[in-house]
């Protein structure tokens, strides 16, 4: 593959287990993770629909199926609706701070409960302190982490790359007992201001599925847009929520 005269070998991995659909399998396509200059390949290949875990720069590339889009919020155009003006004013006493990568004890403890939560018996449950560097955090990766306080206690962290390119949303991890504030929501509206603070055009969310119960909230975001065939076009330009 090629990006802006940079070539760069791509791999693709053995199927494994999809995780949107049980009964699939899925494969991704990975930038060589020997290859120089990674963080600027990687800023370039966020507009390709590439996505950062760890330190694996992937695109979904399933045989079979071609559910996953990737999506991004255009920030310049980017209005609140009704209900997230709401989430802003929900939590206007929650403070954001802009904040080094890395594992500390609180950051942990935090994202161990989000994912016995949230993902209970499915083997993301029992994160180690290794997992959670190795999935969230990469030696190369320009990452920061946007923590979130109430009353000085850390309720949530946006895993945050900040490319030349735009925002990547990596991972967000919040307290699962404040439901009613709208966290994941929240984090979302703070890195669009973060992008706008910093001149950048877009925020990437990673993939949409249609029709998926856990991606109906990246549609209610204005402005969101899908990488097709065509290239970038509006998710609400004739696509089916």
């Amino acid at each position: 593959m090629t990006l802006r005269s940079e070539r760069v070998r791509l791999f693709q991995t053995l199927p494994h287990a999809c995780g949107y659909f049980r009964a699939r399998t899925a494969q991704n396509l990975v930038l060589d993770p020997a290859a120089p200059n990674l963080p600027k390949l990687y800023a370039l290949s966020l507009a390709r629909g590439f996505r950062r875990a760890g330190g694996h720069i992937y695109h979904p590339h399933c045989p079979r199926c071609h559910a996953c889009e990737p999506c991004r919020i255009e920030v310049a155009t980017f209005t609140p609706n009704r209900s997230q003006r709401r989430c802003l004013a929900v939590n206007h006493d929650i403070e954001m701070t802009e904040c080094e990568p890395g594992l500390t004890g609180e950051r942990q403890a935090l994202y161990s409960r989000y994912l016995r939560a949230r993902h209970p018996g499915g083997g993301m449950d029992e994160a180690s302190d290794e997992d959670f560097s190795h999935f969230l955090t990469a030696p190369w990766s320009p990452t920061v982490f946007l923590e979130f306080r109430l009353a000085e206690k850390l309720v949530a962290v946006a895993v945050t790359d900040v490319c030349e390119t735009g925002l990547s949303a990596v991972y967000t991890f919040f307290d699962p007992e404040l439901p009613r504030r709208g966290l994941g929501t929240y984090a979302i509206l703070r890195q669009i201001e973060f992008a706008r603070s910093r001149g950048l055009p877009h925020l990437y969310l990673g993939y949409w599925i249609a029709n998926h119960p856990k991606m109906g909230y990246k549609s209610r975001f204005d402005g969101l847009q899908v990488l097709g065939p065509g290239g970038w076009t509006s998710l609400h330009a004739g696509h089916a929520e």
